[in-house]
């Protein structure tokens, strides 16, 4: 699944049968949503994207809250240049993260209870990013800010990185890389 925002305001959480379900709300019709999907029985790639003529400002309402399966192994990217995402994706089967923001806040929470190993990535420009780790797993963490704070909880700093104590003694693994610009980088493990 890849969601290509320019701006606006971005919901997802875990909860559908299907394997994507969305409520868009926008206030200008020609910024209504791209959704392109190609599915061969095995596998399906799904993109939602916002139109390249719908940049948010003033009195303009652009939100996406979507719902995504947690019984199907997933890939999710999301490229957003301005705005607000709040990605709870705790209780999904994650394979790969890969969040990038320009400006704005994102808050990843991946809380909850993995079936397997997977990464994320997340690289931001001007603005905050918040994650929550999931517990009873091993969860090493890189954060790399520019002019920024970064605030670790619940993780060790070891050289470079931040673990915990089940990181490489667990059958599942979450490994996370933050890279940020200017702003701030929270991480709770």
């Amino acid at each position: 699944v890849k969601l290509e925002m320019a701006a606006g305001e971005l919901n997802v959480r875990s909860g559908t049968p299907k394997l994507l379900e969305g409520r868009f709300e926008y206030n200008v019709p020609a910024w209504q949503p791209q959704v392109v999907d190609n599915n061969n029985g095995q596998t399906a790639d799904v993109t939602i994207k916002q139109p390249e003529h719908g940049h948010v400002g003033g009195n303009t309402r652009y939100r996406w809250d979507l719902t995504l399966n947690n019984k199907v192994l997933l890939d999710l990217t999301l490229n957003c240049g301005a705005g607000q995402a709040r990605l709870e994706l705790g209780d999904l089967d994650l394979q790969n993260v890969a969040v990038h923001m320009g400006a704005g806040q994102v808050d990843l929470d991946l809380e909850g209870h993995p079936v397997q190993s997977y990464e994320v990535d997340v690289a931001g420009g001007v603005g905050q990013a918040t994650i929550r780790l999931p517990q009873n797993v091993g969860v090493r963490a890189e954060a790399h800010g520019g002019l920024g704070s970064i605030e670790v909880r619940g993780l060790t700093k070891r050289g470079d990185y931040y673990s915990n104590d089940l990181y490489g003694n667990s059958k599942i693994n979450v490994n996370v890389k933050v890279e940020g610009g200017i702003g701030e980088i929270r991480i709770f493990g």
